[in-house]
This record gives structure tokens, C-alpha cells and sequence, in this order.
């Protein structure tokens, strides 16, 4: 019995978030999105500068191109709609919001002047079906870091937070860094992203996401035992 009752209660506060001004997180991840994807597809396809080629890794050879995880890749736009999804309230997905933004930012301004592409290294690639739509929109540009993978990791360490905040069982948290794992394995399975990529996007993604949760908490007092980053 005491088990069923904390199962109820973790998940009744999972619910009772996602239920907390749903319509305001559903438009301001659309339009951060719309905005997000005009400003990055801009840099993209008009380069300032010239454009640096980020060489493969024997990793990447060995990795290989495996399109059969492309859905995992994609996944990534529902992965980074959790966080915002789950914010208690309008302070924090204000916050939240900002944190994100900023990262994006920096990540944006190093595509302006450091122009990157991992064309040369990943050579041709199937185009039918899905990668064909895929490669309409999101060229070999804006290669390092990866800002796929970044935002998978600031998305990873802030639920992290939430779960261990609401006492979420252990499987979930292991769900949740697997589910980041798999996206950022799958951006070089996919050749949308060599290793050099990944591993820069990973850094951005850890510091940008440390210190945000960092700054939170030290906003908010803690509760008694509870993490004070929530």
C-alpha cells in the first residue's frame, strides 16, 4: 500500500504540471520554435564567412549511416517539449524559457562566425522518403556544436532535476538519459552530425544546463527534503 500511494503521488504531480497552464507552454514552444528555426535555417543557407568542413573520426566511419534511426532523431522536438511541459508554474517556465534561449543564442552566433558543415566528410547519402524532406530543410551547415545534441542534453539534466524532485521511481530516470543517448547517438547515425559535433553540442548542452539549474536554485530555498532547484 505505502508503494501504490507514492506511485500516485509522483504521478498525480506529473499530470497535475502538465495540466498547469497548458495552453501557454503549447504556444510558447510554438513559437520559439517558428522563431528558433527561421533564425538557424537564415544562418544556415547564408554564410558570412567561409565555411569550415569538421572532419570524421574513425567513430564515425565505424558508425556508419543507419537511417533506421532516423525516428529516433526526430524524436528529439517531443524529448525537449517535456521540460517545458512539466514547469509547476509561470515562474519557472519563464525561466526555463530564458535559459534555453540564451543557449540558443550562443549556439546561433557561433554558426555566424564559424560557419561549419560536415558535407565534405559524410559524402552522399540515401535521399528517399523521409531524408529526402529531411535534407530539404536541414543541410550538412551548422555542423559544431551540435545544437541537436545540445538541447538534448540541457532537456536530460533538467529532468533529471524534475523527476528527483517529485520522487519519480528510478526507472524513469534511467528512461530519461537512454532517451538522450539514443538522440545524440543517433545525429551521427544519421550523418547529421560527426563526433567533433556531438561532443561540442554535449559541452554546450552540460554547461548551459548546469548553470541555469544552478541559478534557479540559488533564487529559491530549499525545501525540507527536497531538491531546491524545483
Amino acid at each position: 500500500m505505502p508503494e501504490q500511494r507514492a506511485t500516485t503521488s509522483w504521478g498525480a504531480e506529473l499530470w497535475r504540471r502538465v495540466r498547469t497552464l497548458w495552453w501557454l507552454k503549447a504556444l510558447g514552444n510554438a513559437v520559439f520554435l517558428t522563431l528558433f528555426f527561421y533564425l538557424y535555417l537564415y544562418i544556415q543557407r547564408h554564410p558570412q564567412f567561409e565555411v569550415t568542413q569538421i572532419p570524421a573520426t574513425l567513430i564515425d566511419r565505424w558508425i556508419g549511416f543507419q537511417p533506421e534511426v532516423l525516428w529516433i532523431y526526430l524524436s528529439l522536438w517531443v524529448y525537449t517539449a517535456l521540460p517545458v511541459a512539466l514547469q509547476p508554474d509561470f515562474h519557472r517556465l519563464t525561466r526555463y524559457g530564458w535559459h534555453i534561449g540564451l543557449m540558443c543564442v550562443l549556439a546561433l552566433a557561433v554558426f555566424v562566425f564559424w560557419p561549419t558543415s560536415v558535407s565534405g566528410a559524410v559524402g552522399p547519402r540515401d535521399a528517399g522518403g523521409s531524408f529526402e524532406m529531411l535534407y530539404r530543410i536541414d543541410t550538412n551547415g551548422n555542423a559544431c556544436p551540435s545544437l541537436h545534441v545540445a538541447a538534448a542534453v540541457f532537456s536530460v539534466l533538467w529532468l533529471r532535476a524534475i523527476l528527483r524532485q517529485i520522487r519519480a521511481p528510478a526507472w524513469l530516470g534511467g528512461l530519461n538519459w537512454l532517451w538522450c543517448l539514443a538522440i545524440a547517438y543517433s545525429t551521427m547515425a544519421v550523418k547529421q552530425h560527426l563526433l567533433i559535433d556531438v561532443l561540442a553540442g554535449a559541452a554546450l548542452g552540460a554547461v548551459a544546463g548546469g548553470l541555469s539549474l544552478r541559478a534557479l536554485a540559488a533564487g529559491r530555498p530549499a525545501e525540507p527534503g527536497r531538491s531546491p532547484v524545483q
